[in-house]
């Protein structure tokens, strides 16, 4: 219904689309529906007055249009015990078509490249996003060396070396704790190289910064190209920091802040606060989302991940350092 969505080239087309799609959301997505209506929001006027469903409604809440079945469920990572985030997909074309624009947008063509995943905990449940994510760039690169990666850090070691003899043109996705592992045990030079981390310790180790990260990823994997990827198991669209610190969206997802304290409020440019995330991608389940992310958008559209809401206190009075 809304594919022409990845056709959008403007930021007034991008406000057309998504207020039809809001009020589309309005009508047959019955969470949605009824958390607009509860706060008398049911008529904005611009992207700036459209109401952000809390993300953690993804795990109380069937979070879909009426009268669709899920295509597949992809489920949020979590610690023995917790609630998960569920997320129904009812088609994964429209999922297919995100992951492949947005890489061909940022990246180039998949054939261009050997695409490593380094993916440990993620390969070792179901319903993981960031797998399919990751199996769909392997697909598609159609190289003999693309592949998952678990837990055979030396094997990977062994590869990249071999990749590099044959100025073979890299694209390694990886886990933090995993690449900080395969960076003490493994540094090497590695030119013509783009590692791309998704960030998460699960509990592996100590979190940190992400500037002390992508220095130590710097000094292991001299002349590589350190770079980030932003998403999560309740979106169908990523965000890419070439730079590692400012991401940028493909055109049908746009990033704003919210006041930490009176979430229904925005934010001016540069300033921090919660990242609320329009993705028009979802338009088959809900693309308002109020996430628990702390950051600021930029000027020019980029933004930055700073932090992240403790648990899932909505004003943010406790906050916690993320990678």
């Amino acid at each position: 219904m809304f594919n022409s969505i990845f056709d959008i080239k403007n930021t007034t087309e991008f406000e057309e689309k998504a207020l039809a799609i809001f009020h589309y959301q309005l009508e047959h997505n019955e969470v949605y529906g009824r958390y607009c209506k509860l706060l008398g929001k049911t008529d904005p006027q611009s992207i700036n007055e459209i109401p952000f469903l809390p993300i953690s409604f993804f795990k109380s809440h069937r979070v879909l249009i009426h009268n669709l079945e899920p295509q597949v469920t992809f489920t949020s990572s979590g610690t023995t015990g917790m609630t998960t985030s569920q997320h129904h997909v009812h088609d994964l074309s429209v999922y297919n078509q995100s992951l492949d624009q947005s890489f061909e947008w940022t990246y180039g063509n998949h054939k261009d490249y050997a695409v490593l995943a380094l993916l440990p905990h993620y390969l070792e449940r179901s319903g993981s996003s960031l797998v399919y994510m990751a199996q769909r760039w392997i697909e598609k690169s159609n190289h003999p060396s693309s592949g998952f990666y678990l837990n055979n850090i030396e094997e990977l070691a062994t590869v990249l070396k071999e990749l590099k003899k044959n100025n073979q043109k890299v694209l390694l996705i990886g886990v933090t704790f995993a690449l900080l592992q395969l960076a003490e045990q493994f540094p090497q030079e590695l030119p013509q190289t783009i590692i791309i981390e998704t960030g998460g310790m699960k509990g592996m180790r100590k979190e940190i910064i992400k500037e002390e990260l992508h220095g130590i990823l710097n000094n292991a994997f001299a002349k590589a190209s350190i770079q980030s990827e932003y998403g999560m198991t309740e979106l169908l669209s990523q965000a890419y920091a070439r730079d590692g610190i400012h991401f940028n969206t493909p055109q049908w997802m746009k990033v704003l802040t919210r006041d930490t304290n009176d979430p229904l409020s925005l934010l001016d440019s540069s300033k921090t606060g919660g990242l609320n995330i329009i993705d028009l991608a979802n338009y088959n389940s809900c693309s308002f989302i109020a996430t628990q992310d702390l950051g600021k958008v930029m000027l020019d559209g980029t933004f930055q991940v700073l932090g992240r809401f403790d648990q899932s206190d909505i004003r943010g009075c406790n906050l916690m350092a993320v990678e």
